[in-house]
């Protein structure tokens, strides 16, 4: 006989966007039941931001010891010591852990539940172990995503590595063949060519497409300089297994098509790899949950869900990436906050996609928000671009990091619709163009703000006066111009 719960809100999903409701509306004395089947702190902590910057991090040292020659220090080659990296890769993890520990929510008031849990009907969740039946007055979907794999075949006979599983390595790859040129796919081939191995991309559009290819290609140079070798525009017609799988354990070799103008056929080509991850997108969790049951709308691509993150279920919520939007840990966050203030206090908030940035942390950063300059022109009848070049950064020559710039576009009356910035710490530098663009905020109030003396956010100043530089030239208003680039 299953235990009967009754409780004011159920989470099913203990990643970041199912803790943030689980602690805010238990800090707001709501009960709360929490159902987690695998790790607390979900994709975020255990597979993806954290391991992945950990790694990166490591990469970015062993780089920095190749180019100290250019600070007047011997450069060396660094030594890696994978299984090393590896364990400080972990230890990060560790020590985030306790924040998303079981111990934590319970003493926050959560009860915490260590099983999966599937709807009965519209109203009712049950454990897969039929020890518990919970009814709730709400109940938040927050199960996340898991890496999707394409049809490739014989992909299923090879022991290919995710980013749920390539953090479990404690030998450096020979040579990484990496199947995806997007986010995920160039910050891990960056880090691992830095950390020592060969790395290979195969893509089967363009490398970081979603982005604004202006910028992107400051990051694909980098990559080239580095020697991580870029296949574009290829087509995987299959994967066979090493022949000597003793002596390669995770080996393959890669056939593929170069398709050229839009999929006429070209050579045929091939890459043998002693590891292959594959990093082609991810797909929202809805399997198991008994979606139907619940009257639930969803598809392959995630749980249909309106602005304020209802389902077409009233009493139930999907936030974060099982909802099929953009999957980032922050906009789990966002969606927490606003699932938050529609059950706690009725609210009727609503999600804005247009104010949520992103970033690409490879070396350098690429990161964006709102409006891209394409999407911009299609929008609005008359828009400016605004740049300013790193190479024009006193911050950016004292650090040797040149190469980049800042974006900006505005509408006509000066409104900022977006921005892109590609360059170090492009990602800090973004969070204020984030508000930005948030704020609906126009060019003149960034002319006017103080930035500090040298720091590489003084770029987006810069690009602010520049909105100024093709105004009539009167004897007047070409001072004030001169002035302005004068403090700036």
């Amino acid at each position: 006989m299953s235990e009967q719960i009754k409780t004011d809100i159920c989470v099913i999903g203990a990643g970041s966007g199912g803790l943030t409701v689980a602690a805010a509306a238990a800090a707001f004395g709501e009960d709360v039941v929490l159902l987690e089947k695998s790790q607390m702190g979900g994709d975020c902590l255990n597979t993806g931001c954290v391991p992945s910057k950990a790694l990166i991090a490591a990469a970015h040292h062993a780089e920095n010891m190749r180019k100290a020659n250019l600070f007047g220090i011997s450069s060396v080659e660094p030594r890696v010591d994978f299984q090393a990296v590896h364990d400080h890769v972990h230890s990060v993890i560790g020590a985030i852990a306790p924040n998303d520990s079981v111990e934590r929510f319970e003493g926050l008031g959560v009860r915490v539940i260590q099983q999966a849990g599937h709807f009965t009907d519209k109203r009712t969740v049950a454990t897969a172990d039929g020890q518990y039946e919970i009814k709730a007055r709400s109940f938040v979907i927050a199960t996340g995503s898991s890496a999707a794999v394409p049809p490739i075949e014989g992909i299923e006979r090879i022991p290919y590595f995710t980013n749920e599983t390539i953090f479990s390595l404690t030998e450096r790859p020979e040579h990484l063949v990496i199947i995806g040129g997007g986010p995920i796919g160039v910050e891990l081939a960056q880090a691992h060519r830095r950390l020592g191995a060969e790395v290979t991309i195969l893509e089967a559009y363009g490398i970081l497409s979603r982005e604004d290819p202006e910028l992107s290609s400051v990051v694909i140079d980098q990559l080239k300089r580095e020697g991580v070798t870029l296949h574009e525009g290829v087509t995987l017609d299959r994967i066979e297994p090493a022949e000597d799988k003793d002596a390669t354990p995770y080996g393959a070799t890669l056939h593929f098509t170069h398709t050229l103008d839009g999929g006429i056929a070209g050579d045929a080509d091939f890459v043998e790899a002693t590891h292959v991850l594959v990093a082609t997108g991810r797909r929202a969790n809805v399997s198991d949950l008994g979606l139907e049951a619940a009257g639930i709308s969803y598809s392959e691509r995630g749980i249909a869900v309106k602005p304020t993150m209802k389902t077409s279920n009233r009493r139930v919520y999907a936030i974060g990436d099982v909802a099929g939007g953009m999957q980032f840990t922050h906009v789990a966050g966002y969606h927490a906050g606003l699932v938050v203030r529609n059950i706690l206090f009725k609210l009727g908030a609503k999600e804005n996609t247009h104010i949520v940035p992103r970033v690409t942390f490879t070396a350098p950063e690429l990161a964006h928000v709102g409006y891209s300059e394409a999407e911009a022109r299609q929008k609005f009848r008359q828009v400016r671009i605004l740049r300013w070049p790193f190479g024009e950064n006193d911050r950016a020559q004292a650090e040797r990091e040149t190469a980049g710039l800042i974006k900006i576009i505005t509408n006509k009356k000066g409104v900022v619709l977006g921005a892109s910035v590609v360059g170090k710490n492009a990602g800090e530098i973004i969070n204020m163009w984030a508000l930005i663009v948030s704020q609906k905020m126009n060019i003149k109030a960034i002319t006017g703000y103080v930035s500090p003396y040298p720091t590489l956010s003084e770029v987006g100043r810069r690009a602010a006066i520049s909105a100024y530089a093709d105004l009539p030239s009167k004897p007047g208003i070409r001072k004030i111009i001169s002035f302005l680039k004068f403090l700036g």
